[in-house]
């Protein structure tokens, strides 16, 4: 009877996705890349960002990210955190969002299945159609908050 009962007690593990989002800094503008053929805020822009996989730490995945997606050649000391949110779809995310205004190599959109272009935008004059919780932790890097939370109801 009490292996039932310490069983019911038993906490779950949210079991996380971390992704690694990169906010690409030329002098005022930050790289944005338009989304298609995702199935996900296809038509809205987001950034270069990716899924961190097993045994990998972000900042790899942020770097291998940048490679695959824009060509983009990355120095591990380029990459500075700039704000972390927890943010509940239908999963749970950790989005680290890494800020880099150095880098190497010709930008060139590798993934064009995906995304239709890449390009520089002023953080004062983003389009509108850019995805909400991206513009969200956008806002709050800028303020130099940290964390953030998004899509959680309580």
């Amino acid at each position: 009877m009490t292996a039932i009962v310490e069983s019911l007690n038993v906490k779950k593990r949210s079991g996380a996705s971390v992704n690694a989002i990169l906010i690409l800094r030329k002098e005022d503008k930050i790289l944005l890349s338009l989304r298609k053929n995702t199935g996900y805020f296809d038509g809205y822009y987001g950034l270069v960002s990716g899924h961190v996989e097993d045994g990998e730490p972000a900042s790899a995945a942020m770097i291998r990210e940048a490679k695959e997606e824009a060509n983009l050649i990355i120095r591990p000391e380029s990459l500075k955190v700039v704000h972390v949110m927890h943010r509940k779809t239908n999963r749970f995310n950790m989005d680290i969002f890494f800020e880099c205004a150095n880098w190497e190599g010709t930008m060139t959109n590798l993934e064009p299945n995906k995304c239709e272009e890449l390009n520089f935008f002023s953080l004062e004059q983003l389009p509108d159609n850019i995805i909400p919780y991206i513009s969200l932790a956008l806002k709050a890097a800028s303020q130099k908050d940290i964390y953030s939370e998004a899509g959680w109801i309580l």
